[in-house]
């Protein structure tokens, strides 16, 4: 028997990812929002329209993430995870690693566009 699910049903789940009202970059996987804020080495703003919910690349639905360009260093470190942050509700969205980075203080750096993706069940 085959398995499905809607486009509606992935598409729900990117929506809540998309609801991310701050991109930060830090050093090791937070375990939370408070830890993720805490840890921040450098930080951007998100809006509605950073995010491009699409169809997926192998299969299923993504979310794309918009880009963020010449984001001031708040502080030192060697960047190696990305996480989007609802500040709306104290929530930590999603998290994924990044080639590590050093950043220095003073320093700029930029976030590539990078994508969630949801697989159709197999």
């Amino acid at each position: 028997m085959a398995k499905f699910a809607s486009d509606f049903v992935l598409d729900a789940s990117l929506a809540a990812v998309s609801q991310a009202t701050r991109i930060v970059a830090l050093v090791g996987q937070p375990a939370s929002f408070a830890a993720a804020d805490a840890g921040k080495l450098v930080e951007a703003a998100m809006a509605p329209a950073d995010f491009s919910v699409g169809d997926g690349d192998i299969s299923g639905r993504k979310v794309a993430v918009a880009a963020k360009l010449g984001l001031n260093v708040l502080t030192p470190g060697t960047a190696d995870h990305v996480a989007l942050l609802d500040d709306v509700n104290a929530r930590l969205l999603y998290v994924t690693t990044c080639p590590a980075q050093l950043l220095p203080s003073g320093g700029t750096v930029n976030i590539a566009s990078w994508n969630v993706e949801i697989g159709d069940p197999i």
